[in-house]
């Protein structure tokens, strides 16, 4: 996502300038030397400097990114992407945003216009804002009807770049509006490309993108975008004042308001709606503790069990005299309180539900690892002879299993040998071998004592004969 990180000017040297954005004078950047010279700039040249270089993902050989603390200014930072075929970008960036851009660029984008827009060299997508966990990206949607707009298409000839300037980095104030008459900016930047040796096409240097979605008259202000999150107006200006990084960037600033394209609002919401908030909001119990139906459960029932226990009680509900109250007769009152809640503790994770789910787990581990194997060169008879150490639970499920050994020892005893039986069945692993393979992986995360871990398997794995 491209949020909330925004460049403060171009780079001299870009071929594909952003529009609005002053000129910054970038030639003190060794940027023809290639992204080491880059990186060498600012790595390891003193506090408060650093640089990068990353070859790219999709083209690892030639496309590159890298970054830079600008030498002179160590507040801002350039940060710079290459591709072979489509050129190279070059902004001027608060330095504390160089690595967070740097980070984005390494999975496709090759520019990013209009608040996040961004294009991969033959598509323009909107900001990445719905994660997919399948592909463990954000899902690319694609703008509609964009239209990629060139530096030739923009300069019609009424242009006078005598009216234009370079910044200096030195002198270079972000906080200045941007120049009033950009067109003018950018033809005085086509002078100065058009001079440097093996110069880009100007119909090839991109500057911007059209769409109907990012027209004027669609955009959507922050009374209408805060509807479309359900929340309120103040609501989202406290958001967008404090930065949030879950509010999309606005595509435009018109009279110092922010505007959304409705179809980034319409991402917005569905991200708020698939949000952590947004699942558990729709799995309350609507009552005042704002709790989960589970959770509201095993409120109703501990509320009911200590009803009963401090009020039917006669021996413990004469504990609230006051003349019997002392810390002995609240330690027995809360001795027993506890007591309810651990012999509770099925009606709140039934081992009928838990133990399948655990043999499941640990089954599929073996799996897994018994396939790796066979990749790797083992055959199906060989199997067999595998050696405990060989099938590893993953360490999530280990603590799993042994959380279960501790608290449900009886029920874990069957629900591990029916693991040995199926493991037996399955690959004709032994059932020592198994158990086995479950006590090394218990024993080595365990909060169990280890000689306690190791008697208990003994009395739940058969021995050889039994194998």
């Amino acid at each position: 996502m491209v949020y909330n990180i925004r460049p403060l000017a171009n780079g001299l040297s870009t071929d594909h300038p952003v529009p609005g954005l002053p000129f910054v004078d970038d030639s003190h950047i060794p940027l023809d030397e290639g992204p080491e010279a880059i990186e060498a700039v600012g790595r390891n040249q003193g506090e408060g400097m650093w640089g990068r270089f990353d070859h790219d993902y999709v083209e690892p050989r030639t496309a590159w990114s890298a970054f830079t603390t600008d030498p002179l200014k160590h507040e801002y930072g350039w940060s710079v992407r290459y591709h072979p075929d489509h050129g190279r970008t070059v902004l001027l960036m608060r330095d504390d945003d160089i690595a967070s851009l740097h980070s984005l660029w390494q999975n496709g984008p090759l520019l990013y216009r209009a608040g996040g827009y961004w294009w991969d060299g033959s598509t323009w997508y909107r900001p990445g804002q719905i994660w997919d966990p399948v592909t463990e990206d954000y899902e690319r949607r694609v703008a509609r009807a964009a239209v990629t707009v060139s530096a030739a298409d923009m300069l019609d000839g009424r242009t006078e770049p005598d009216r234009a300037y370079v910044h200096k980095v030195m002198t270079f104030d972000p906080e200045e509006p941007g120049p009033d008459t950009w067109l003018d900016h950018l033809a005085l930047w086509a002078q100065r490309h058009q001079e440097q040796e093996n110069a880009r096409p100007l119909e090839r240097c991109l500057v911007d993108l059209s769409s109907p979605e990012l027209s004027g008259d669609r955009l959507l202000g922050v009374p209408e975008m805060a509807a479309m999150g359900n929340i309120t107006a103040s609501t989202l200006r406290s958001y967008l004042s404090r930065n949030n990084s879950e509010v999309p960037m606005p595509q435009a600033t018109m009279s110092g308001r922010d505007h959304w394209s409705r179809p980034v609002a319409e991402d917005w919401a569905e991200s708020r709606r698939r949000s952590r908030e947004g699942v558990r909001e729709v799995m309350t119990a609507g009552d005042r503790d704002n709790l989960s139906p589970g959770e509201a459960a095993v409120r109703d029932r501990f509320a009911a069990n200590f009803q009963g226990t401090l009020w039917e009680r006669p021996d413990v509900r004469k504990r609230w005299i006051l003349r019997s109250r002392n810390e002995a007769a609240v330690q027995e009152v809360s001795d027993v309180l506890a007591w309810n809640v651990a012999t509770s503790l099925k009606s709140v994770l039934p081992t009928d539900l838990l133990g399948p789910t655990i043999r499941h787990a640990v089954l599929d581990d073996f799996a897994g690892m018994l396939d790796r194997k066979t990749r790797r060169g083992k055959s199906a008879e060989e199997k067999s002879e595998i050696d405990a150490w060989e099938i590893p639970l993953s360490l999530p499920l280990a603590k799993m299993l042994d959380w279960f050994i501790r608290h449900y020892p009886d029920s874990a005893q069957w629900y591990i040998g029916e693991i040995m039986h199926e493991a037996h069945q399955r690959w004709d692993i032994p059932a020592t071998v198994t158990g086995e393979a479950l006590r090394l992986s218990v024993v080595r995360d365990s909060k169990l004592p280890a000689d306690m871990v190791n008697e208990y398997f003994t009395r739940v794995v058969p021995g050889e004969q039994s194998s």
